[in-house]
């Protein structure tokens, strides 16, 4: 019985894989900084991200190639289009925010950034005894439920504030005129 692998060599079909990924991933970065429809750029940026998951799925690294999907094509693509579907027309006249809110943000801003400043100062780092080399899934998951659950929380509730400030600053359920 004849297979594909008689006609075609493996390696010429894995370079032929690994070089489509590449230009799938240029052409999409040419396309996120030429198009002129900043929708369309962004489409350029997950196809780029796209390849790149590809590249790292050619290197053997699973997961971060599905981190890359899901974060970077999934969440942060599909998060850019919801910021210009709800953001106002650029023809309107913006009007002018409150100086409470504007000085609020500010104090906040400052605040949050002196207490991260704060905790970096204070971290106390010890070099790694053991240097594990298992990145796999459980192992991450492992540690981010024990030794960095604080860490991890702390980042996820940051994340919420920043959500619900975005949502605040713009102005989505308030009464326009």
């Amino acid at each position: 019985m004849t297979t594909i692998a008689d006609f075609i060599p493996p390696i010429i079909v894995a370079q032929v894989a690994f070089w489509l990924m590449v230009v799938i991933t240029v052409a999409g970065a040419v396309l996120a900084v030429t198009l002129p429809n900043i929708l369309h750029n962004i489409l350029g940026l997950a196809l780029s991200m796209l390849g790149l998951t590809g590249i790292y799925l050619f290197l053997g690294s699973q997961f971060v190639a599905m981190m890359q999907l899901l974060i970077y094509v999934g969440a942060i693509c599909v998060t850019y289009i919801f910021a210009i579907m709800l953001s106002p027309p650029l023809e309107l006249e913006m009007p002018k925010k409150p100086a409470v809110k504007v000085v609020t943000a500010f104090l906040v801003s400052v605040i949050t950034f002196a207490g991260m400043v704060f905790m970096v100062f204070k971290l106390k780092t010890a070099p790694l005894v053991n240097i594990s080399r298992d990145w796999s899934v459980k192992t991450l998951g492992q540690h981010f439920f024990t030794r960095y659950f604080l860490v991890f929380e702390l980042i996820s509730l940051l994340l919420a504030v920043a959500i619900i400030g975005a949502i605040m600053i713009s102005g989505i359920g308030q009464k326009r005129d």
